[in-house]
């Protein structure tokens, strides 16, 4: 069984009359990738800010490493064996990639050498270039090398890819691929269902402070993402009535596209050969449920490119 790193349990967080985070629980395990998927305002930010003894709970407990968060030495202790890639880093625009690691390096008692880090992140050819010059991209590259200067057991990545273009964003992603590499445990939030489903080994899905549902995406696909769906691109009216008949089902759109839900893999199967039967000329795919259909079915909304729940 793996070692928790994480243990969160009946987790408040109380600002007024509004409660930010509403008595969650949870556990992260040593090695894994766990994802706190979520729109603007769930509540993500304000979780990992009191697990970095950042900001003070109200009630409930957490801990990091079997350490007390709300503790003054515990939250040392835990300080020494994490690194934080927050939601809006920054670093020195004047000063070059190196320099910028060396002064957080700076911080810290134990460090890794910096070019190693600057190593580690593919980022060598930019070790002289100054911060300001460098694409959105290579920016949270330096980020994600500030939080692992001092070596950390566990790293906190706070909307990591966010206004990221794609290409840029599958960049920082195979970035914290690494990291799990590199046997670090990693906590992620984000609002990117891709994101999420590809990177992370577990997903908490969490909306106004509460945790909807946790688990891999597999089992919340398996779950709650609905059936797999043949589409015959123009397979048109005639088709979907051979198929409605056969086995229920079945939809047409108004460009003649067709829909066959299949209950599980033999009854897909049973329609592919029905339309091989019918020499089928046509465009046949595939839809397989993904971790947006599971947020759309357990939080009845889907997320914007910005984050917004609509």
């Amino acid at each position: 069984m793996a070692k928790k790193v994480v243990e969160v349990s009946s987790l408040v967080k109380q600002y007024g009359d509004l409660r930010a985070v509403d008595g969650i629980s949870f556990e992260l395990y040593e090695g894994e990738v766990f994802a706190f998927l979520g729109p603007n305002g769930a509540g993500k930010t304000t979780t990992v800010e009191i697990l970095e003894c950042i900001r003070p709970l109200t009630s409930g407990s957490a801990k990091v490493f079997g350490y007390d968060v709300t503790k003054r030495e515990d939250a040392k202790e835990i300080k020494k064996r994490i690194g934080v890639l927050p939601q809006d880093f920054s670093a020195l625009d004047k000063l070059s990639v190196k320099e910028n690691i060396d002064l957080i390096g700076g911080m810290y008692e134990k460090k890794l050498d910096t070019m190693e880090v600057i190593k580690l992140l593919d980022v060598e050819d930019k070790a002289n270039e100054r911060f300001e010059n460098l694409s959105g991209g290579l920016k949270q590259r330096v980020g994600v090398a500030a939080a692992l200067v001092n070596d950390p057991q566990l790293v906190f990545l706070d909307e990591p890819t966010t206004g990221l273009d794609p290409k840029a964003r599958r960049e920082v992603w195979s970035v914290m691929e690494n990291l799990k590499k590199l046997g670090k445990t990693v906590f992620l939030t984000s609002h990117y269902m891709e994101e999420a489903q590809v990177l992370a080994d577990r997903i908490a899905i969490i909306n106004k402070g509460k945790i909807a549902v946790i688990g891999s995406s597999q089992d919340l696909i398996s779950e709650y993402g609905g059936l797999k769906v043949l589409v015959v691109r123009k397979g048109g009216k005639e088709m979907a009535k051979t198929l409605q008949d056969r086995f229920g089902g079945t939809t047409l759109n108004h460009n003649g596209d067709v829909f066959v839900k299949a209950d599980d893999v033999n009854e897909m199967w049973r329609v592919l050969s029905t339309l091989t039967e019918m020499n089928l000329t046509k465009e046949i795919e595939i839809q397989t449920p993904t971790i947006e259909d599971v947020f759309l079915k357990v939080v009845g909304g889907r997320i914007t490119e910005e984050g917004e729940l609509t």
